[in-house]
């Protein structure tokens, strides 16, 4: 198996990126492609690891990179030699089985669909970012940010995708899906949350109902529907709030517990979140994510081709 790792992508990117593959190395034998200027990359891999590049870790060239703020189609059009554009048309062409990176989402998106393709009968592709839960095992969040607005039938898809990637990757049986909502009562909400639970309750997945944002960090249930527009502003109302509490309690709870909290909601013990719904394993990262990160991003990128979740995902879509 092979996982190609955009070098170039992200804020601490080439550095954080060589570091993450140099970790991940040692823990799967998995050959890891980083992409990227070849000379640099192999001067920071010589660097970082002076008793000799693992086996496994292999460089690929390529000359440009797409930033955060280009518009991501004419990027994903013009850019044709950029670490983004190469990195998915080799996953594409079969010479690679997954592509992650921490660079632009909007090119990942738009990249993922124009080079890979779309799942057939998936409508729009999402992303499925793993929800921390203190004290018990994460959830995940479908859709994160990618699609602002939506249609039922689209949530109905996040669920079904979100639901085969907790099963097979995270290795949950009949993992529970919840519809992110204003009240927990199947007549709630707008008529877009109040029809895509008609479709849910009407599915084989294991959906219990709606669930309100407060209950979602209880562990309610394992995957967490919802629009990209709420669910991102869930995700980063979680971050933030998360965030400020920690240095709240540091100076008043012991180190250990503190130390036990900030593992359980730190993402980069998650690595990065899949978008699901096109024809290629594509693991999107954290734009700011370090070295442990980037390591299991790769391992976790690795599980996703092991679980089969794409060939899964067409045959169960209807």
């Amino acid at each position: 198996m092979t996982i190609i790792v955009d070098a170039m992508g992200g804020d601490n990117a080439p550095l954080a990126i060589v570091k993450g593959a140099l970790l991940a190395a040692k823990e799967t034998d998995c050959t890891i492609a980083l992409i990227g200027p070849k000379e640099r990359l192999y001067e920071l891999l010589a660097q970082e690891s002076p008793e000799g590049i693992p086996a496994n870790i292999i460089t690929v060239g390529a000359s440009d990179v797409i930033t955060n703020n280009e518009p991501p189609v004419k990027a994903i059009r013009t850019k044709t030699d950029s670490t983004i554009v190469q990195g998915l048309t080799i996953v594409k062409d079969g010479l690679a089985d997954a592509f992650v990176s921490a660079g632009s989402t909007g090119a990942l998106l738009v990249g993922g669909l124009l080079i890979c393709g779309r799942i057939k009968g998936v409508d729009r592709p999402a992303i499925c970012s793993l929800y921390p839960i203190v004290g018990s095992v994460p959830a995940v969040l479908v859709d994160a940010g990618a699609n602002a607005e939506c249609k039922p039938r689209n949530l109905y898809e996040f669920g079904l995708m979100g639901s085969i990637y907790v099963e097979k990757v995270l290795g949950r049986e009949n993992p529970r899906v919840g519809l992110a909502n204003i009240g927990a009562e199947a007549e709630k909400g707008t008529s877009l949350t109040k029809k895509a639970y008609e479709l849910l309750a009407g599915s084989k997945l294991n959906f219990v109902g709606n669930v309100e944002a407060r209950d979602i960090p209880e562990g309610t249930c394992d995957v967490i529907v919802a629009d990209g527009f709420t669910g991102n502003i869930i995700l980063k109302l979680t971050e933030g709030m998360v965030g400020r509490l920690s240095k709240a309690m540091a100076s008043r709870l012991p180190a250990e517990m503190m130390a036990a909290i900030r593992s359980q909601t730190d993402y980069s013990e998650y690595g990065g979140a899949p978008i699901l719904g096109v024809e290629k394993p594509i693991i999107k990262m954290h734009g700011s994510s370090g070295p442990k990160a980037v390591k299991n991003a790769i391992l976790k990128a690795a599980d996703f081709v092991r679980g089969d979740v794409i060939r899964i995902v067409k045959e169960q879509i209807r």
